[in-house]
């Protein structure tokens, strides 16, 4: 025999967990069926053979407790997609780049993952998960698992059996302070030898500090570390000039090289020979080819071809790509008088 209680969402978890105390909050109604969805109600004699009572409370009870939860289609969708985007945090958390140092995106993450074709389990934890995500990873792309920063402090007659232990572990010593009788180290480890060391440090009458969990490189990268395909088109040259006059030398130069790679980068307006045409995507919008297919999509997101196209509702000509940005400008310039206008 079957029987059915008809439940909230998300609700039966929080009562097993007893994070849920009130019944009503879980329960939609004291009534136990033969089947929720077509409103068939449970028959007493079922419910005393099966039951030994037929207290509708007491069944719902029971049932809350040893029953089979049953999910939705979209629901367990959701419940799938919410955990596979936790695994993806935890592993962006505790992973970086070998080669710069610098973890990956939650995006690029998710998309490993899907290459590798993960299943989410729903019957175990996010980190046990994400932790043989990253095993996989390693094993088909340029990840490893972020270094733990430890402060580790012994006396100073064991502080070369710990230097000696940290080079064999291959451990990044960042900072060393051997004044007074307790000395310490400041070092970068993998985070697989954290037991091994804390083992080693008690061994040694010295005691362990966590000072990071995860490290990653701080500061801005350079311009020359970004592909030409993400440099923006959209800045005018005036402005290029402007902020090099305002940096240093030093900094000057390499905006100087990314004006130069901005202006190589500048979509065509149909000045090209026939051949290059060929070659093109033209928008019919903004009356310009734009070159291949990829920056032929780009440039259906950009704000040149977003500008046109509402003059065109207007019924208005399009505009070039210089022109657009100076009709933008002139625009918010008459915004910023029209706020500061009494």
């Amino acid at each position: 025999m079957r029987f059915e209680i008809a439940c909230y969402k998300n609700k039966v978890l929080s009562w097993r967990s007893r994070v849920e105390k009130d019944l009503d909050e879980v329960l939609q109604s004291h009534t136990v069926y033969s089947n929720v969805s077509k409103g068939v109600l449970a028959k007493t004699k079922d419910l005393v053979a099966a039951f030994g009572t037929d207290d509708q409370t007491k069944i719902c009870l029971e049932i809350l407790e040893k029953g089979e939860l049953q999910v939705a289609g979209k629901e367990r969708e959701s419940q799938f997609s919410s955990q596979f985007r936790d695994i993806a945090t935890i592993v962006m958390q505790k992973t970086i780049n070998p080669e710069t140092q610098r973890p990956y995106t939650i995006s690029m993450i998710e998309r490993l993952m899907h290459e590798i074709h993960f299943a989410v389990d729903p019957n175990s934890s996010s980190k046990k998960q994400a932790l043989e995500v990253i095993r996989q990873l390693q094993n088909n792309f340029p990840i490893k698992r972020s270094p733990m920063r430890l402060r580790l402090i012994v006396p100073g007659q064991n502080f070369h059996s710990l230097c000696e232990k940290l080079n064999e572990w291959g451990a990044t010593i960042v900072s060393k302070d051997e004044s007074g009788t307790q000395l310490s180290v400041i070092c970068e480890i993998e985070p697989g030898l954290f037991r091994e060391c804390d083992s080693l440090v008690r061994n040694l009458q010295g005691r362990l500090e966590i000072l990071s969990v995860s490290v990653h490189a701080e500061g801005d990268t350079q311009v020359d570390n970004y592909d030409d395909e993400d440099i923006s088109s959209q800045l005018p040259k005036d402005s290029a000039k402007s902020a090099s006059s305002r940096l240093p030398p030093e900094s000057s130069d390499s905006v100087v090289q990314l004006s130069e790679k901005i202006q190589k980068h500048t979509i065509s307006s149909g000045n090209g020979n026939a051949e290059g045409e060929a070659k093109q995507h033209k928008c019919s919008t903004c009356n310009a080819f734009v070159g291949d297919s990829k920056q032929y999509r780009d440039h259906f997101k950009s704000e040149w071809h977003k500008h046109n196209l509402k003059r065109k509702t207007r019924q208005l000509p399009p505009l070039t790509a210089e022109e657009c940005l100076a009709d933008v400008e002139l625009s918010d310039s008459k915004s910023d008088l029209q706020d500061y206008s009494f």
